[in-house]
């Protein structure tokens, strides 16, 4: 009997350590962790595991926890590895177009990050295999880019968690920064956002937004707004205006094609199209067509378009401010200062009265509006 329950307690035990060995228990030492952040039309998106300083400030870099170099693990592996740039799984980061990596090109998908440290400078590690645990089954053979960027190194106050995060965000750029005690270790990610938006664009027109008339005319506006791919936008607003799809008729899609006219060389029926759009216009779409042309530093043709809504809708608000706007672009100020004021006698609210009021003070002193 003896005998038999020793069995049972022995199976009993490999049962449960069978079990056991795919067991996950969330643990606190290292934090998981993710950020993300979009550039345009990028996505971008970082995991990792963080673990703490503990009390071995000036003990972290160079040292069995973020190693100089390349170095064989352990463990069964006999790979000289990078550092996985976090703990326990590398670190992955992901991107949803292509980008560029301190200038260097790196297409669209998710790569583990590792790094080659070294004691003033590092070399960033992209790599296919995101599926391994750390370094410890790194293979160089899976690099798709490395780049070098050099860490910035702080005394003045200590990073106890690793963590990643953005910072300088521009239009087209964001640094991404590896922070843990003294270091950061930073590295800049740009995208061709116009080239990126456009092709997220086309793509939606070529579904069942492109069936959708609002959609094709926003379509159409970006694309003249950004001064690219004109021929297709000006397909865009054809069929937005179509009949057979609904056909959107007012001053907007009207002044959307003209301008895709403009822009592809056929001026007379780009100014067809526009003087048939004006007559149709209300003061306001007048008004923001000229401000349009303003922007784009067209300042007789907003002029024209200004005097025209003025005259067309008798003085009406906001055809004063519109000549308002104009003679500033002019720098007769003088002429600004009038329609100012005609502007704060029609101004049909309090937001608008102050703004209006603040006008006047800066063109009383011989100042331009901004």
């Amino acid at each position: 009997m003896q005998t038999k329950y020793s069995i049972v307690i022995i199976f009993s035990f490999c049962v449960f350590s069978a079990f056991s060995q795919g067991l996950r228990i969330p643990q606190n030492t290292n934090w998981k962790c993710k950020i993300g952040r979009t550039l345009g039309a990028t996505d971008i998106e970082v995991t990792w595991n963080a673990p703490g300083v503990k009390g071995r400030e000036g003990k972290i870099w160079g040292s069995g926890v973020a190693p100089y170099g390349f170095t064989v693990l352990g463990y069964g592996s006999t790979v000289p590895s990078p550092w996985r740039a976090g703990a326990d799984e590398c670190t992955t980061i992901s991107f949803s177009t292509d980008v560029f990596i301190n200038g260097k090109l790196l297409e669209a998908g998710k790569y583990a990050l590792f790094m080659d440290l070294q004691p003033d400078s590092t070399v960033l590690i992209f790599n296919k295999n995101i599926h391994e645990w750390g370094a410890y089954f790194y293979d160089e053979s899976l690099d798709v880019l490395r780049v070098v960027t050099k860490q910035i190194k702080n005394n003045s106050k200590s990073v106890e968690r690793l963590q990643y995060v953005f910072k300088n965000q521009l239009n087209e750029s964001v640094d991404c920064v590896l922070e843990w005690e003294y270091w950061s270790i930073p590295f800049t990610i740009s995208a061709e956002n116009k080239k990126n938006i456009l092709g997220l664009i086309k793509n939606q027109m070529s579904g069942a937004l492109g069936f959708d008339p609002p959609s094709l005319q926003a379509a159409a506006n970006w694309c003249l707004t950004n001064d690219v791919n004109f021929d297709q936008a000006l397909g865009w607003i054809n069929m937005a205006t179509d009949p057979t799809l609904g056909g959107i008729k007012h001053f907007g899609a009207v002044s959307i094609k003209a301008g895709l006219l403009e822009k592809l060389g056929k001026s007379k029926e780009a100014k067809e199209s526009m003087d048939a759009a004006i007559k149709e216009a209300s003061s306001l779409e007048l008004h923001q067509y000229g401000r349009r042309l303003l922007s784009q530093n067209k300042t007789t043709e907003a002029m024209e378009i200004f005097n025209a809504n003025f005259n067309k809708n008798n003085g009406a608000w906001p055809t004063t401010v519109g000549l308002m706007r104009g003679y500033n672009a002019m720098a007769d100020f003088k002429n600004a200062l009038v329609f100012a004021k005609k502007s704060l006698d029609l101004a049909p609210d309090e937001v608008n009265k102050k703004y209006l009021e603040s006008c006047i003070n800066l063109l009383e002193a011989g100042k331009p509006l901004n």
